[in-house]
């Protein structure tokens, strides 16, 4: 790149020399890797493609043989960065280049300053199809490449968004990411977005990104089952934190409050925010019905309360929970070692009918699990002898079983979750998450693309396994009593 006080002049052969001249030399590098030499042992391949992108990157840091110019102005400043470049090259990667230089060697592009900002960057990637990029030039970099439609770097920068999700920025990034991926309208980075804020919504709700979040992305995240927190009334907390910071129109307020789920929330609790949450008592008539649901699902029997209610919506429905009252921690170390089991209790569940009322869950791991079908039998060939079973033919399996029964669990069924932590950019956040069929005892999908052999698994951290067990009581409508 080089900056000119005025144009210079440039080469009048159509694509320049020096580009004919190196793309000549692409050409039969890549005829010479392509050629036939099965048949002979003493051929080899000579790969002189290193030298050859280093040669196309002093080719634009120069300006040797340029044959046309690109002046990048902002809104906000006339001063114009000035790129000396090639015709060719630039068409090989991008058809908006093909058509602007088409008939002109010197073009003048306008562009926000966020983009022009990294305008050399996306320049060189076109001369040597490669780029380092950092989280906060995600966006302007992808916005280049469709703008000029370079597909490779869009698809590229899109990858780079959905793995990087979990890195650590001081302000955030997944929000405004999630956000991006509505406005352009890319389905799948749209919901790699969502499901990373559904899983990690503690740290969003404690992160400076929190109060970003737009109406529509909140109330698809308060409308999802899935949500990750500790508790509902945390989630109440930060939706109040947001009200307040936002200030909303009245319809949208109690939308979203009628979004929280109160019969989750203590009765001691829920007295404790009648009296002091601003909010609340600015809205109260729009929620009132909601809370004095909540009041009598937790002054009745579940049993009795679903004769008269139907408890099979989402408001009678916990989310993942971190409390311990749901659950509980498993770190196992060395996995791929042997069996290993534990036990753990849980609140029957979240009526304070059922808050003295503990259920006991045992839960076994193994790493090698073997199918019936691939188990060791013994051989007719030779007496006593056993076909030996591989490692590799067997999975993990999580079982996880009540260690009683109880009348108390009529009307109620267990659904099951494993959180997986991993570690990226030195936090520990949920990337896995696998559920368990409400009739079964184990998720058959578990840790099935895990390899617990290896201490760099993604799965593990410092060769430790980490999950966290989360038990999801779920009341069911009984015959209803005539009113």
């Amino acid at each position: 790149m080089a900056r000119l006080a005025g144009p210079r002049p440039v080469a009048t052969c159509r694509w320049g020399s020096v580009t004919t001249a190196f793309l000549l030399l692409l050409l039969t590098v890549q005829a010479a890797q392509k050629g036939d030499v099965s048949g002979d042992t003493t051929a080899a391949t000579i790969n002189h493609s290193l030298t050859l992108l280093q040669r196309l990157q002093e080719l634009l840091q120069n300006g040797n043989g340029s044959d046309s110019v690109l002046r990048v102005r902002t809104a906000a400043s006339e001063e114009a960065k000035v790129f000396h470049t090639h015709q060719l090259l630039l068409s090989l990667q991008s058809e908006v280049f093909e058509s602007l230089l088409h008939n002109q060697s010197i073009v003048t592009l306008y562009e926000p300053p966020e983009t022009a900002a990294l305008f050399d960057k996306f320049i060189r990637y076109l001369y040597c199809g490669g780029v380092s990029i950092l989280l906060h030039q995600a966006i302007p970099l992808h916005q280049l490449a469709s703008k000029y439609r370079v597909w490779g770097l869009q698809r590229g920068v899109a990858d780079y968004m959905k793995t990087h999700l979990a890195s650590e920025s001081s302000q955030g990034h997944v929000v405004g990411w999630y956000h991006y991926a509505v406005r352009i309208g890319d389905a799948a980075l749209q919901e790699s977005c969502l499901q990373f804020l559904a899983w990690n919504l503690s740290a969003v709700l404690s992160s400076a990104e929190w109060g970003s979040v737009s109406v529509e992305l909140l109330l698809l995240l308060l409308e999802r089952s899935d949500l990750v927190l500790h508790s509902e009334l945390e989630l109440y907390t930060a939706v109040e934190s947001w009200l307040g910071r936002r200030q909303p129109e009245g319809p949208v307020a109690e939308r979203v409050l009628r979004a929280i789920r109160y019969p989750m929330i203590a009765p001691s609790q829920l007295f404790r925010l009648q009296a002091q949450s601003a909010v609340l008592v600015r809205h109260y008539s729009a929620v009132q019905d909601l809370l004095f649901q909540a009041f009598q699902f937790h002054a009745a029997s579940p049993l009795h309360f679903a004769k008269y209610f139907d408890v099979n919506c989402s408001m009678f429905l916990p989310r993942n929970y971190l409390a311990p009252n749901w659950g509980s921690q498993w770190v196992i170390n060395n996995p791929a070692r042997d069996d290993r089991s534990t036990s753990f209790q849980t609140q029957l569940g979240p009526s304070s009918h059922d808050a003295g009322k503990r259920v006991t869950w045992n839960v076994l791991f193994s790493p090698r699990w073997l199918p019936i079908s691939l188990r060791p039998v013994y051989s007719d060939s030779v007496s006593g002898a056993v076909q030996p079973a591989r490692i590799e033919d067997g999975r993990p399996r999580l079982v996880i079983t009540p260690a009683m029964s109880s009348p108390d669990f009529a009307g109620v069924s267990f659904q099951k979750t494993v959180l997986v932590g991993v570690r990226q950019q030195g936090r520990v956040l949920v990337k896995h998450v696998y559920g368990f069929h409400q009739s079964s005892d184990e998720a058959t999908d578990f840790l099935a693309q895990a390899d617990l052999q290896k201490r760099t698994s993604e799965y593990l951290i410092d060769n430790s396994l980490h999950l966290h067990i989360i038990i999801k009581p779920i009341y069911h409508s009984l015959i209803k009593v005539k009113k």
